[in-house]
């Protein structure tokens, strides 16, 4: 009943579709089965050829028998070897079994070999074989003077014997030595074409040295076309290579000692996670410790009474009460005390630093690195950059070192501020050759405003330029002009073909052959001194600017050395969200600038804060460096290529004059007059409801035509 129940099962677990396994006994006899016509084909061949080579194999055996003697215990004993030693012990048996026939075959062959009679004439290696066998030979060779002839002998047999015991190992080994040959032989070429080709010889200039592909993506056509004498765009070598800093001398690990141990003076609780080297600062990731409160517990015993020493003294202990981190108010708080301790001009804290979990105490290098333009611009972040946007600006670099880059058309405008001799005016000029670099102009074209006639006058008659570099102010107002009617004429022409944007506009003039339009930059060196000459003209021209113009491809980038109030406006800072400031000189500057503090803690000579539009807060950098002899190189490199072409409208632009201009209010102002007799700037503000500098503009007007007018 049981042997019953236990069949049932296994047929539940039976899978579907799967026979029952046959006995041992039933599938040996089906295995026989189907390999006997293989055995019995195996066994007729064999005695064929036993049949066959009797002749030479009784000769063998004879001869072995009575030269040797020994040749039933050589098949013995090569059986034994190759069934115990040759064959891996993981084989199977039948397999082992097979290698030592194979063996006893090699030793039967063998017997052959050296027993065989051959024909008279027959000489090899000056040694005659006529009627004689090969293993009366080969003993007088291992027994005689011509013992090289028999070990060599003896090695070919050695080998013929390694093939028939490991037919599949000789077989691995082959395929691997021609697999190897054939790699060998493709990489040959490949090897020819890496070795240093001769020098050509060159007739104007020397060859720069090769620049990778990725180097610049936007001048590709440049190094990988044909050698033109006028390139597309100027070549990268025009720019120094960035220099080595000098040996810092400074020890971190002093540093990180004195900033833990003063920060211990003052009961702060915090130690030094990370420190990251810059080409100006050294930043100090300082983690807050715990604060930690605890209580005097004295000692009891189990009946609850206190213990005391030997003494007389009552046992205390001391409990933890409770664990809460440092506040980081406490840490900025030791700014002064750390830069005495430091001993360096000021400490910047920045609390807490974007995207780590520690506060940042940014300190002075002893010695400076230089960061000149061309380690920005070979940096992968700005070829990324490079790639996607005709507008890629380089920066410099973070207190880490590494590269920071924008894309003023993402800005889409820029403020710049600084006081004198702080680097503004060296960051005009890397913006101005990252944008000479990279795009032609058909591309860009720019527009520079320079009333203080010394930092931008240098890049007259550059094919990129609209006009030339505009040094009076009075005709600043009229370019402004220009710009926002350029503006409008740019939204009717999309207008016309449907388009958003000029991204979307060159698209389409792409695709139906039509010129594409280029993006202008507008760059402005002084602001203040427009805000002096005309205020409200500049600042709504340049507010309706800041607002519609970026869909155009009209950018700004202004700067200013007095980042007061009355240069930098509301309007202007709210249609500006990028900004750079440079060392200023007080607290309020800085927050005019960057609506922060900060920047009148800056070392100057391009040190500088940048506040991205979409950033909660400034990042440190050290701004990029470019001389004089770099500008002077690139832009005598596109005076030597491409002729300016102006614009007649910007070149005869007229110069804006104050008499010129009437309010519209005057008209209503006038009225008010008639109508009371008399007036004053609060009497025409609560009328008018303007502000105090028009309705001063306004009686000013008034007094020169009637001088019934109070002030």
């Amino acid at each position: 009943m049981t042997a019953v129940r236990t069949r049932a099962r296994a047929r539940k677990r039976r899978l579907p579709g799967r026979k029952p396994a046959r006995p041992a006994l039933f599938a040996g006899v089906g295995r026989f089965i189907d390999r006997l016509p293989w055995l019995l084909g195996a066994a007729v061949l064999a005695g064929g050829a036993l049949w066959l080579g009797r002749g030479l194999i009784l000769n063998a055996v004879g001869w072995a028998l009575a030269q040797v003697g020994l040749l039933p215990l050589v098949l013995g004993a090569g059986g034994a070897v190759a069934y115990w030693r040759l064959a891996s012990p993981n084989l199977a048996r039948i397999v082992r079994l097979r290698q030592a026939l194979a063996a006893e075959v090699f030793a039967l062959a063998l017997g052959v070999l050296l027993g065989g009679i051959y024909p008279a004439g027959l000489q090899l290696a000056g040694v005659d074989f006529g009627q004689v066998s090969l293993g009366g030979h080969l003993g007088a060779a291992l027994f005689g003077p011509n013992l090289l002839v028999g070990i060599m002998r003896l090695g070919l047999l050695a080998g013929f014997g390694t093939v028939l015991l490991h037919p599949r190992a000789t077989f691995v080994t082959g395929r691997t030595l021609v697999r190897a040959g054939v790699r060998a032989a493709r990489q040959a070429p490949r090897v020819l074409v890496r070795r240093p080709r001769p020098a050509v010889p060159v007739v104007a200039a020397p060859v720069p040295e090769p620049v990778p592909v990725v180097e610049r993506v936007k001048t590709a056509i440049v190094s990988a076309g044909s050698a033109r004498p006028n390139p597309t765009l100027p070549p990268i070598d025009l720019l120094e290579p960035g220099r080595e800093g000098e040996a810092v001398t400074m020890d971190n690990r002093q540093r990180v000692r004195l900033i833990e141990e003063k920060l211990a003076e003052y009961g702060v609780d915090a130690r030094v996670v990370e420190v990251n080297q810059g080409p100006t600062v050294t930043q100090f990731g300082i983690e807050p410790g715990w604060e930690v409160k605890t209580r005097i517990v004295k000692e009891r015993d189990a009946q609850g009474r206190i213990k005391y020493d030997k003494d007389g003294n009552p046992k205390i202990r001391i409990e933890e009460v409770s664990r809460t981190r440092v506040k980081v108010r406490r840490i900025k708080q030791l700014e002064e005390d750390l830069a005495v301790a430091l001993a360096v001009p000021s400490v910047r804290i920045e609390a807490p630093v974007p995207g780590k979990p520690y506060i940042g105490i940014e300190v002075p290098n002893i010695n400076t690195t230089l960061v000149t333009l061309r380690q920005v611009v070979e940096t992968p972040q700005f070829r990324r950059l490079a790639a996607k946007s005709r507008l890629a600006l380089a920066l410099g670099q973070d207190v880490a070192g590494e590269p920071i880059v924008a894309d003023l058309a993402a800005m889409p405008h820029l403020l710049i501020a600084g006081a004198t001799g702080s680097g503004k005016s060296v960051c005009l000029n890397s913006i101005v050759c990252c944008l000479l670099l990279h795009n032609t102009p058909e591309q860009v074209r720019l527009i520079l405003v320079d009333p203080k006639r010394v930092e931008l006058v240098q890049y007259n008659d550059v094919p990129h330029l609209l006009a030339p570099v505009v040094v009076e102010v009075d005709k600043v107002i009229g370019v402004l002009k220009w710009v926002t009617a350029e503006m409008d004429n740019r939204y009717r022409r999309f207008a016309e073909v449907g388009v958003r944007n000029i991204t979307a506009y060159n698209a389409w003039a792409a695709r139906e052959k039509q010129p594409a339009l280029p993006y202008i930059v507008l760059i402005i060196d002084e602001l203040a001194d427009l805000m002096m000459l005309a205020p409200d003209e500049t600042e709504k021209l340049l507010c309706r600017l800041a607002q519609l113009a970026r869909a155009t491809g009209i950018h700004l980038v202004l700067a200013t050395q007095r980042p007061s109030v009355d240069v930098v406006t509301g309007l202007i800072k709210a249609n500006f969200p990028s900004r750079i400031s440079f060392a200023v000189s007080s607290q309020v500057d800085s927050r005019t600038i960057l609506d922060t503090v900060g920047a009148e803690k800056l070392l100057g000579r391009g040190d500088m804060l940048f506040l991205p539009g979409d950033a909660p807060k400034p990042i440190r950098l050290q701004g990029c460096f470019v001389s004089d002899a770099e500008i002077e190189r690139l832009v005598n490199w596109w005076r030597s290529n491409r002729s300016p072409q102006y614009v007649d409208d910007l070149v005869n632009v007229k110069g804006w004059s104050e008499e010129e201009q009437e309010d519209e209010l005057l008209e209503e102002a006038r009225a008010l007059l008639r109508q009371h007799g008399r007036v004053s700037v609060s009497f025409l503000q609560r009328k008018l409801r303007i502000g105090y500098n028009r309705a001063a503009r306004l009686l000013e007007q008034l007094g020169e035509d009637d001088e019934d007018v109070e002030t």
